[in-house]
């Protein structure tokens, strides 16, 4: 099992100026731990849960080209991209510069969004769920096309229309950048993973949930005709072991979900310091969950 990093917070003790040489450090220090994946979460606004709007919050895609030049290994992404935040065709030509920059370190991170708040706050439209999962689906699409050398054309969908999918430069991954859908959702969002996306990602509730929600995926890809191997399946979780008892049960805990086929738990503690979190609470548990399998 891998380890990944989620930054969900930017509220450095010193201030904003502290925070690009905090990421930086966070980024070496997640190299050195070797963790495999670094994203940032993708919002207008911060978090309730986190201080709230007035609390600080950078923009995704420029944290993600700071960090893509201060690191050479970990995988880079949000997590998650709500599919209202910028139209699919510019999306597309942020996630090919980031994977270009990167050398091939991008992943798309997408999903529905949910935060109204943020949307009203800076005059986001912000349409009902049932429309926002058809934007996904067709943003999914319209992706895969521009990143499709050989499908450059018009995109017509009930909400997108593109005259042409042009994405010069293309990706440098291969065959292009991964996709990430996040969310459990049982009817749409799996659904959605089985047919566009090469990576899905839950929430640690408990072993047998994620076990559900697994059976349900590989319900969802043997109707499309998908390979449930295939799919990358990830985890966020909220754990913060401090010592070697604690470590020692969050291992056993991720043994749990090791077995059930979880490839890597991303771990996102509310931090406002992450270098020094990552170098003291994310080395040790990165050798411990390696021999999981």
């Amino acid at each position: 099992m891998r380890v990944g990093v989620h930054i969900n917070r930017f509220n450095h003790p010193r201030g904003a100026a502290a925070l690009g040489p905090e990421l930086a450090a966070a980024g070496a220090a997640a190299e050195a731990a070797g963790v495999s994946w670094m994203s940032v979460m993708d919002h207008y606004f911060q978090m309730e849960f986190n201080g709230g709007a007035e609390s600080d919050m950078l923009e995704a895609y420029t944290t993600l080209g700071f960090l893509a030049a201060h690191t050479s290994t970990v995988q880079l992404g949000t997590l998650v991209t709500g599919v209202t935040y910028r139209h699919p065709g510019l999306l597309a030509k942020i996630a090919t510069t980031l994977d270009v920059l990167s050398g091939g370190r991008a992943t798309l991170g997408i999903g529905a969004a949910w935060y109204g708040r943020e949307h009203e706050g800076l005059g986001v439209p912000f349409p009902p769920l049932a429309e926002r999962f058809e934007r996904l689906e067709e943003t999914l699409r319209i992706c895969l096309q521009m990143w499709d050398p050989e499908a450059d054309g018009p995109f017509e969908g009930k909400h997108y229309r593109l005259a042409e999918t042009l994405c010069v430069p293309a990706p440098v991954s291969t065959p292009r950048p991964r996709i990430m859908i996040g969310g459990g959702g049982e009817r749409k969002t799996l659904r959605l993973v089985a047919q566009y996306g090469d990576a899905c990602n839950l929430f640690a509730s408990t072993p047998e949930e994620v076990a559900h929600k697994l059976d349900v995926l590989r319900g969802h890809c043997d109707a499309v005709g998908r390979e449930y191997a295939d799919i990358h399946k990830t985890l966020t979780h909220s754990g913060d072991p401090r010592g070697e008892a604690e470590l020692d049960a969050f291992t056993r805990e991720l043994e749990g979900y090791a077995k059930l086929g979880i490839e890597t738990v991303i771990l996102g503690p509310r931090v406002d310091e992450p270098a020094q979190w990552i170098e003291q609470r994310v080395a040790p548990v990165v050798g411990r969950l390696a021999e999981l399998g």
